[in-house]
């Protein structure tokens, strides 16, 4: 069935004229239909446009055109925070209303470039805020492993819509760990890439300094073939860097021998079930097994991580959502006055958790606060960054879990933010150091059975490095051959 295949199966069937881009794109399109009710990882998609650009590919196909592109044919799915030129786009949010986007995100450009059919509007919650998919405006999303718990967030549809084979690969944001986090939680593979590597052209911004597109994928070569095509410098993105990209795909040789693993004492944290502290031991003995060496290192102030997150996110949230206020585009409250109406426009259209992070971000940037909070949040984030400057220079990558536990129930955290927000708690400090780092599958739980994730953090731009080790312990498993038990 093509919905099942990965990305280097697809492309290699299509070149080979096997199967046409429009049956590949026809697969996943039915696939939706049998199972998205249950997940609900689509907000909406448009068929006509998809089997459009499926036919177009197509005919290229037919003249000979083109056959070596790297995502030849294939579907891709966005997170809907991506601008795709006369799609909607809505960010999970009420605020945009009917909003249809004039042009397409840089990653999207060079998505179709490398000959990837791109559709669809995968859930989110709203404005990226958030650890589960249950804050977006257009409902909740369902773990395809369960349909009683979260599937991660914020890019919960991304991972949900992958894990359900109703997509190839997709494109998701990584502020705090939103890509990594529900990759765990729904038994994909999941990469955010340093600072600077990837355009943010097209990307509603959430935190600006924090924010970084990345791959969802089902194994770690589809990961490197993916990012191999969104990398590079953007004269568009101010903080796109100028660093050359390697070759991705040719690091994946299977040889750690030699590499240097590190593990933060500090990671051992309360809280911890026991079966993921189980599966990561685990997954640290099969490195070592295929040659790594693993030595312990110190982050010593990764304990304010979380912290330091919760300060400088929500204060440049506060910053770059003022610009959602009823009058340049998107919903309008009609009000008595220019205030009243963007007081109306405001409470209407943003949700609770965006307008507690709003309101937090407001106050940590108002006079007589902005030196206690946000100018002491960013010292002690130079600090975080530091700490892992020095801890690459006796190891090559660090590994971690990547959540404390397997996905919770729906409902079970909603009342409790502070709960919700230490669910990122491997994460964070990733974003903060603005270096890179990838989630794959490492083992399950016993019952309910649930996926678990392996989290391995890399130097800046070391990415080729974390992708050859997260390979080689791929190739070493089986765990990224299963699939999440959905009828149809």
């Amino acid at each position: 069935m093509p919905h099942q295949l990965t990305i280097s199966e697809l492309t290699a069937r299509i070149a080979r004229r096997e199967i046409s881009a429009r049956a590949a794109m026809q697969a996943c399109l039915d696939r939706i239909a049998r199972v998205d009710e249950k997940i609900h990882a689509f907000i909406s998609y448009d068929a006509a446009d998809a089997l459009a650009q499926a036919d177009a590919l197509d005919q290229e196909i037919a003249q000979g055109m083109g056959l070596d592109r790297p995502l030849l044919g294939v579907p891709i799915g966005l997170k809907d925070v991506f601008a795709v030129k006369n799609q909607p786009l809505n960010c999970g949010s009420k605020i945009l209303g009917n909003f249809i986007s004039p042009y397409d995100a840089t990653v999207v450009t060079k998505l179709k470039a490398a000959g990837a059919v791109v559709f669809g509007r995968l859930n989110m919650d709203e404005f990226a805020m958030g650890s589960s998919t249950e804050t977006s405006a257009f409902g909740l999303t369902r773990n395809p492993w369960s349909p009683t718990r979260i599937p991660g967030g914020s890019s919960g549809g991304s991972a949900a819509a992958v894990a359900a084979d109703e997509v190839i690969g997709a494109l998701g944001s990584d502020t705090g760990g939103s890509i990594r986090q529900p990759a765990a939680f729904c038994g994909c593979v999941g990469f955010k890439p340093t600072y600077g590597r990837v355009s943010r052209y097209g990307l509603v911004a959430f935190a600006s300094s924090l924010d970084q597109v990345g791959p969802f994928t089902k194994d770690v070569r589809d990961t490197a073939t993916l990012l191999q095509v969104i990398s590079g410098h953007d004269e568009r993105d101010t903080t796109s860097v100028k660093q050359p990209v390697p070759d991705y795909l040719q690091a994946l040789d299977g040889n750690i021998k030699g590499l240097r693993i590190g593990l933060p004492r500090e990671f051992q944290i309360p809280g911890l079930d026991p079966e993921v502290k189980a599966a990561v031991d685990r997954a640290i003995e099969q490195l070592q097994a295929l040659g790594a060496s693993v030595t312990e290192i110190s982050l010593p102030h990764a304990d304010y991580a979380a912290a330091t997150y919760y300060i400088i996110a929500p204060a440049e949230a506060s910053a770059n959502l003022a610009r959602f206020d009823g009058i340049r585009y998107g919903l309008r409250a009609e009000g008595n006055d220019p205030l009243e109406l963007y007081c109306n426009t405001r409470g209407q259209g943003f949700g609770a958790e965006v307008k507690r992070r709003i309101i937090l971000g407001t106050y940590v940037l108002s006079s007589g606060y902005y030196d206690a909070y946000y100018l002491r949040a960013q010292k002690v984030r130079t600090l975080i960054r530091q700490d892992f400057l020095k801890a690459f220079e006796q190891v090559d990558a660090i590994v971690t879990p990547t959540t404390p536990t397997a996905a919770f129930k729906i409902g079970e955290k909603s009342s409790d933010p502070l709960q919700m927000y230490l669910s990122d708690a491997f994460t964070i400090s990733c974003n903060l150091a603005g270096i890179c780092g990838i989630s794959v599958p490492c083992g399950f739980t016993s019952s309910p059975r649930l996926p678990i994730g392996l989290q391995l953090l890399g130097s800046p731009f070391g990415e080729a490095t974390i992708l050859k080790i997260a390979h080689a312990y791929e190739q070493s498993t089986s765990w990224h051959k299963e699939r999440a038990p959905l009828a149809g």
